[in-house]
């Protein structure tokens, strides 16, 4: 597989530090509110790395944090009159909701900032110690940005050209313009945690690098995020880290895109700004999903009504070539058809083309015209109502692979109104059978008031909800 190292900005074959193993870290949210559609897509591109990897053999340890301690989430708590902690804990179960939603996997770990104190403050003591941080007389400590020779080396900027566009607040005091905050020194009404040179809490960027290192060590393989966290927050990350371990941070650095709404930059002043729980109340959460793996991850994505319209329609399609197979299966003879290996052979192609895809940068958007071509060839193969139970099962099984390590399709298994309906069906067909007019008809009404339209086939009554 290859991937497009954002340090290197080429695309480099993934070798992991360990045979077999890969160790991530992704950036979470910070819990102050729902998570916006931007904030969705590096959490689903990243957990579909994850599958990808795991379906190629892969043992994956996925780490994504909770920003759970930040200037937004006490100015909401003070806004509500109430504590930090009752924001964070409320929004981080807000996201679990959104993640199941969108099918994503929980994290093998979900470290919060505060929950790793001792361990922000260990690796800001050794840079003060060995001189690439510095505490002020207020208790504040800064990393000394002139001390990393290598710093701007991921977004590929001269020091000096960021020099020159810093700036100091009034209340900070700095040696350099470009120097960034390893500790907040405590505030009236803050939160606060006990340090050698102070009372305060931890800077944005340092919490990364503890929780990196804690549960994964001072080396990881990947480490990725949104495009917008490439300058400062990654940044500071490799300077901190590789400054307090003497050793590099992450191997490969991957970042998603953004999202405009409507070729527009997506901002709350612009009233263009969405959540994902608002979307998902109009349109259902798995067309967002789709909408977010549609385009490869590295390029922005434009979203308005009608693309995720036409993504939900989309997603329509998948489901009838699934419902197709099971209704196929319901009624498939139990014989191995002559052409059963030929066609196997056939169908396998695509999970060698949706591999070849995948494995090029996670381009998610061929991976899914793979499946889509994959579908085209089932609907072929079940036209004619002659597939034995073999050739079912086996396009059952690759269908539900390739569209499992995208996380959707979701919806694949019957649940309780599908036995429901197919309960009514069978009723009615009963009815009929025994001439009970007045009985089918009404059923018949009944399933008509769910949107339920029938088809007569060969193969018996097929049934779909009307959209």
């Amino acid at each position: 597989m290859k991937i497009y190292n954002t340090l290197t900005r080429m695309k480099e074959e993934l070798i992991p530090l360990i045979e077999g193993e890969v160790k991530i870290y992704a950036c979470g949210p910070t819990v102050y509110n729902y998570i916006h559609i931007g904030n969705a897509r590096p959490i689903c591109v990243f957990d579909i790395l994850r599958r990808y990897l795991e379906f190629r053999g892969y043992k994956v340890t996925f780490v994504q944090n909770f920003t759970d301690i930040d200037d937004k989430i006490i100015n909401k708590a003070n806004a509500e009159n109430t504590d930090y902690l009752t924001i964070s804990e409320r929004y981080i179960e807000e996201y679990k909701k959104d993640a199941v939603g969108l099918n994503v996997l929980a994290a093998d770990i979900h470290p919060r900032a505060t929950e790793n104190m001792d361990e922000i403050i260990e690796i800001i003591s050794k840079l003060i110690e060995n001189g690439h941080a510095y505490a002020t007389e207020t208790g504040d400590v800064y990393f000394r940005t002139k001390s990393f020779d290598e710093y701007g080396k991921l977004s590929k900027q001269p020091l000096d050209d960021l020099e020159s566009g810093a700036r100091i607040s009034v209340d900070e005091i700095k040696e350099n313009p470009l120097d960034f905050a390893l500790w907040k020194s405590a505030k009236p009404g803050e939160p606060m945690w006990e340090a050698p040179w102070g009372k305060g809490r931890p800077g944005w960027h340092i919490e990364c690098s503890a929780m990196a290192r804690r549960y994964l060590g001072e080396t990881i393989d990947i480490h990725c995020g949104g495009q917008d966290l490439i300058f400062p927050h990654h940044e500071n990350e490799i300077a901190q880290s590789e400054c307090c371990n003497n050793a590099a941070f992450a191997k490969y650095w991957m970042h998603n895109g953004y999202i405009n709404v409507d070729n527009k930059k997506m901002s709350k002043s612009l009233g263009n700004f969405f959540t994902v729980r608002d979307v998902a109340e109009q349109f259902g959460y798995e067309p967002i999903k789709y909408m977010l793996i549609s385009s490869h991850y590295r390029s922005p994505i434009n979203y308005n009504t009608e693309i995720i319209t036409a993504c939900k329609a989309s997603l329509e399609r998948l489901y009838n070539c699934r419902e197709n197979l099971d209704f196929a299966l319901q009624n498939a003879i139990d014989d191995v058809g002559a052409d059963d290996e030929s066609s196997k052979t056939q169908l396998n192609l695509h999970r060698e083309h949706f591999i070849t895809a995948m494995d090029d940068d996670l381009n998610t958007a061929d991976a899914l015209s793979s499946i889509f071509e994959l579908t085209r060839e089932i609907n072929s193969l079940l036209a004619d109502g002659k597939a034995s139970k073999n050739l079912i099962t086996f396009a059952i099984s690759l269908f539900d692979e390739l569209t499992d390590v995208l996380g959707i399709v979701q919806n694949k298994k019957k649940d309780s109104l599908s036995e429901e309906i197919e309960a009514l069906i069978e009723k009615r067909t009963e009815a009929r059978k025994n001439k009970d007019w007045a009985l089918a008809d009404e059923i018949r009404d009944e399933l008509k008031a769910r949107h339920v339209i029938l088809e007569d086939t060969p193969q018996g009554i097929k049934w779909r909800i009307e959209s």
